[in-house]
């Protein structure tokens, strides 16, 4: 079972993977940053314990542990249990949830063994906010999308704020960047028999309800908010759907437009 050791003092240096959060984790992914991947809140925690990203140690108040108990029954990881005042001290904000947990990362899946038995992929390019990004790995996982695949410019989907917004389920979709020079890198979704729908709110753009790849192995491509796709990207697409949308309302929130393609695409046909 986890150890559970009370902290008093904020400048204990056992607790040194939780410290000044609001900067340490802002880029984990580029020089400077710690690596680590960080979980907010019982829930998330509980799905980090649960996944493949190995658990360093915890930091939280006596309550959140009492709630995770069983959860910490067989993770041989220290527990760091503290009052909310040490605690804000600790990661520079006082934090609601009462409970963090930092892991190290997992080593990355190849992208092509992803797509062997995939039926429904996300494809991402320039998805750069990490809401929007936590928010889509959340939708990915409701309704069925079995990898998350990124392309250029996209957000660190490890970046503490979108596994906060994904209730912790990034920690679960599987994700890879795709290899090679974009969007040449889309042929080995090809490769693996998905087709590549591009989603766009463009008037000429087949509608998603209209007899579309329903049912079939599909990649659904996807694109920042505001710009959307690129042309090279739309070009390199099998083809392009669109969500009809009533009179005066030109596009969706990302994630949401994402939902809505991965219910409609994910169906049977």
């Amino acid at each position: 079972m986890a150890t559970i050791t009370p902290v008093d003092d904020p400048a204990d240096p056992r607790v040194d993977d939780f410290r000044d959060l609001t900067t340490a984790d802002r880029r984990p992914d580029r020089p400077g940053g710690r690596g680590l991947v960080i979980a907010e809140g019982v829930v998330v925690v509980r799905r980090m314990i649960e996944s493949p990203y190995p658990v360093r140690s915890l930091l939280g108040v006596p309550r959140r542990f009492a709630e995770l108990a069983d959860d910490l029954a067989g993770l041989p990881v220290p527990a760091y249990a503290t009052d909310a005042d040490t605690m804000a001290a600790v990661v520079g904000f006082h934090l609601n949830r009462g409970v963090l947990a930092v892991a190290d990362r997992a080593a990355p899946p190849d992208a092509a063994a992803l797509l062997r038995r995939a039926r429904l992929v996300a494809v991402l390019e320039g998805v750069n906010d990490h809401e929007n990004l936590g928010a889509l790995f959340r939708n990915a996982a409701a309704l069925g999308v079995d990898a998350v695949l990124l392309g250029p410019r996209c957000a660190d989907p490890l970046y503490r704020r979108s596994v906060r917004v994904s209730m912790g389920h990034v920690l679960r979709v599987p994700f890879a960047e795709l290899p090679g020079p974009w969007p040449a890198s889309l042929d080995v979704l090809r490769a693996s028999g998905l087709r590549v729908a591009a989603l766009t709110p463009a008037a000429d753009a087949r509608p998603l309800t209209a007899g579309g790849p329903a049912g079939q192995r599909v990649a659904v491509l996807l694109g920042a908010e505001g710009p959307g796709l690129t042309a090279e990207a739309m070009a390199a697409a099998d083809l392009r759907l669109r969500i009809p949308m009533a009179p005066g309302v030109d596009s969706l929130n990302v994630a949401t437009a994402a939902a809505v393609a991965f219910h409609v695409l994910g169906s049977p046909a």
